[in-house]
Parts: structure tokens; C-alpha cells; sequence
């Protein structure tokens, strides 16, 4: 395992800003490639009134898809946040354009997730 401060901060940074820690590792292309893609899929999801997971628990299949959404959506770094703190709160409401918006705000953070690894696995020496 590489030393921690070697990777940390990409890792860190690429959490909070998606593609930071690509910029941070100077992989302009790779980075604003990932800011582009990550902040696109974030915003329709947003714009179809996807719902941003809040971790719940009760039986076992809804703690799962409560808290994995949740983590899916913690994911999204400054994206996520900048959301909450601005009171976004949108009801779950029926319909398949909500239901399509809930996916596209999951994976944009499951994409910032490999993202992240992505910039790992560089930091590390793993990768060129």
C-alpha cells in the first residue's frame, strides 16, 4: 500500500470537486471529462426532480436501498452538498421521469466513485 500522503489529497479532493483529483494529478483532459459528466448527470437529475436519498432503515431491503442511495448520492462531493444546504427536499413522488432522475443522481455519484479510484490507482503508481 502506497503512503497515505500520496493519495489522500487526490482521493479527497476528487470526492469533493468531481475530476479534482485528476487536475490535482495535472490529467486536465481525464478531469474536465469527469467534471463534465459527473456535474451533467447530477443537473438532469436534478432537473427531472430525482430524489436524493436520506438513510433509512426498517427491513432489510429498504436499509439497503435507503443507505446505498445515500452513500451513491454523498458520492456527488460539493455537487451533493451545495443541494442539501440549499433546501432541495423533493418528495417521492410516482411518475417515470422522478424515477429516472433518482437513477441519474445515483450514478453520477457511482461514476464519481470510479472516478476516484481512477485517481487512486495513478497517485499510487498503479497506473500511468
Amino acid at each position: 500500500m502506497p503512503p497515505l500522503k500520496q493519495w489522500a489529497p487526490v482521493v479527497a479532493l476528487g470526492w469533493l470537486v468531481p475530476g479534482g483529483g485528476h487536475f490535482l494529478l495535472r490529467r486536465t483532459w481525464r478531469g474536465a471529462l469527469i467534471l463534465f459528466s459527473v456535474t451533467s448527470m447530477f443537473l438532469l437529475g436534478i432537473m427531472m426532480r430525482g430524489v436524493l436519498f436520506r438513510p433509512r432503515t426498517g427491513g432489510m431491503l429498504e436499509t439497503i436501498i435507503h443507505c446505498g442511495g445515500f452513500l451513491s448520492d454523498l458520492a456527488n462531493g460539493i455537487l451533493y452538498l451545495l443541494t442539501v444546504w440549499l433546501g432541495y427536499a423533493q418528495p417521492n413522488m410516482a411518475g417515470h421521469a422522478h424515477d429516472y432522475g433518482t437513477k441519474f443522481l445515483v450514478t453520477a455519484g457511482l461514476l464519481n466513485v470510479l472516478a476516484m479510484v481512477d485517481a487512486y490507482e495513478i497517485a499510487a503508481g498503479r497506473k500511468s
